[in-house]
C-alpha cells in the first residue's frame, strides 16, 4: 500500500499542519497563467467538504490534506496544462451586502508531476469576473483488483 493511505491516529495531526501551512501561502505565481493563484478559503473549505452540507469522509481528506504542500511548489513549475474543463455552474456571489447563487462560467485546469516520487494533479479554478485560485490536490490512485480497495502510490513505477 502507498504511504498516503488513511491513518486514523495520524489524521488530527496533519490537518493540524495543512492548515497552518495553508494559512502561510497567500498566491503563488504560475508560468502558464503568467500570473498569480490564489490559495483561499475556498480552496481548503473544498479539500474538507463536498459541499456546503457534506463533509468529506476522514479517509478521503487525509491525502488531500497531507499532499497540500506539494501543491503550491507543483504550480510555480508549471508551464503546461494536462486539462481544461469548461462549465457554467451556480456559484455563490456577495452583492448588494447579500449572497447570492449566480450561473457562472467556470474553468478547472488540471496539473499533474511529479515532486519527490509523488505523482499528484493539482486542480485551479476560475469563475469568470473573479480570480483564479487553488481548488484540490488529488493523489495518484488506482482499485485493488483483489480485494477492491483503493491503493494510493508513492509514483515509484517500478513497485506500482
Amino acid at each position: 500500500m502507498g504511504v498516503f493511505n488513511f491513518n486514523e491516529e495520524d489524521f488530527e495531526n496533519i490537518r493540524e499542519q495543512a492548515e497552518a501551512f495553508y494559512a502561510t501561502i497567500g498566491k503563488v505565481y504560475c508560468p502558464y497563467f503568467g500570473g498569480d493563484v490564489a490559495f483561499n478559503a475556498k480552496g481548503l473549505r473544498h479539500l474538507k467538504f463536498k459541499s456546503d452540507q457534506q463533509a468529506r469522509p476522514r479517509a478521503d481528506q487525509y491525502p488531500r490534506l497531507k499532499l497540500l504542500h506539494y501543491a503550491p511548489e507543483l504550480l510555480r513549475q508549471s508551464r503546461t496544462v494536462q486539462g481544461i474543463w469548461k462549465t457554467r455552474r451556480f456559484e455563490d456571489q456577495k452583492t448588494n451586502s447579500r449572497w447570492e447563487r449566480v450561473v457562472k462560467d467556470v474553468t478547472f485546469y488540471e496539473f499533474m508531476a511529479v515532486l519527490d516520487a509523488v505523482r499528484i494533479k493539482v486542480i485551479v479554478k476560475d469563475v469568470w469576473g473573479g480570480e483564479k485560485h487553488f481548488w484540490s490536490v488529488i493523489p495518484h490512485w488506482e482499485i485493488d483488483k483483489v480485494n477492491s480497495r483503493r491503493i494510493l502510490h508513492s509514483g515509484n513505477p517500478e513497485d506500482d
